[in-house]
Formats: structure tokens, sequence, C-alpha cells
């Protein structure tokens, strides 16, 4: 880039014109005398501004770098936590798969023992159902025969009543006719 310092050769001569204009004008009176500032090192000042910019682009990416690496460095930590967690939940979930498989082949050996003894009290409720029938007739039998027993017994014990009555009033008799033969005997 040129330097600004060159004004284009038309602007140039238009200051020309009107100095000249204003020194005829104003004659030999005014005298000006212009201090320029001694001439800026464009180059070099780019140069610093370059070296500013430089130390600044270098310092940004330290920074970067840095704030780069720590956010890495956060990230591996909570992968490798998030790895750890993720063996340890799948290790608790194979173990739960595992006890389920364990409850479930359990429960279904208790349904099957279960139903064997459903089926086991079915058979043993009638077959004793059927026993108990059994001996339900056998103690009506029973039960019939001894009311016929008592019956008899009854009766038999009306005729020994009726026989021991009739035994005693033989007896008398007999007595009595004893008492009569003696008396009979002793005249």
């Amino acid at each position: 880039m040129p330097p600004a310092a060159t004004a284009p050769p038309l602007a140039q001569r238009n200051r020309e014109q009107k100095m000249s204009s204003l020194r005829c004008q104003l004659g030999d009176r005014l005298n000006v005398e212009v201090d320029a500032a001694p001439p800026v090192d464009l180059n070099r000042v780019l140069d610093e501004m370059r070296c500013q910019y430089e130390t600044l682009v270098e310092n940004n990416r330290r920074d970067a770098e840095e704030w780069f690496n720590t956010q890495t460095e956060e990230l591996n930590q909570q992968v490798v936590s998030s790895s750890e967690q993720l063996q340890s939940c799948q290790a608790e979930i194979m173990e739960l798969r595992r006890t389920v498989n364990a409850l479930e082949i359990e429960l279904q050996a208790q349904q099957s023992m279960r139903d064997a003894l459903e089926s086991t009290l079915v058979e043993t409720e009638a077959r004793y159902g059927s026993q108990l029938a059994q001996m339900q007739c056998l103690i009506s039998n029973v039960e019939a025969q001894l009311a016929e027993i008592r019956a008899d017994l009854e009766r038999q014990n009306q005729e020994y009543q009726v026989l021991l009555d009739v035994r005693a009033r033989l007896e008398c008799e007999i007595n009595t006719y004893r008492g009569l033969l003696e008396s009979e005997d002793g005249k």
C-alpha cells in the first residue's frame, strides 16, 4: 500500500493555486512557517501493530488451547466416569436378569409342585370321600344291627323278668306246698 503522505497530483495543483492566490492578495506581509512533523515510518508502525496482533493472536491461541485441553480433560474424565457407571449398570442389569431367570425357574417349579399337590389333594379327597362313604355305610349297618340287638336285649330282658316273676311265684308256691306237705307229714 503506497504511503498516504503523497497527495494525488490534481489535489496538489489545486492547493498550490490557492496558496499562490493567497500570496498575491496578502503580498509579503504574511510569512507563514509550518513545522511539519517528522515523517512517520508506516512500515515500523505496521510492524509494531503486526507484532501486537501476533502476540494477541498467540495469547488467544494459547488461551483457546488451554481451554480446549481443560474441556477435553473434563470430557475424558466424564467419559471414563460414564464408562465405569455404564459397566456397573450393565453388570447390575446382567445380575438382575440372572436373578429374574432364577426366580422364573423357581416360580415354574413352585407352580408345578402346586399343581402336583392340588392333583394329589383331589385324588386324596376322592379316595377319602369314597372311604368315608363306605365307613358311613358300615356305621349305618352297625347302628342298625345295634338297634336290633338292643331291641332283642330289651325283649329278652322283659322275657327274663317275666321268667323271674314266674320262678319267684313258682318257688313261692313250691315253698307253700312243701310247707303243707311237711305239715301233713308231721301230723
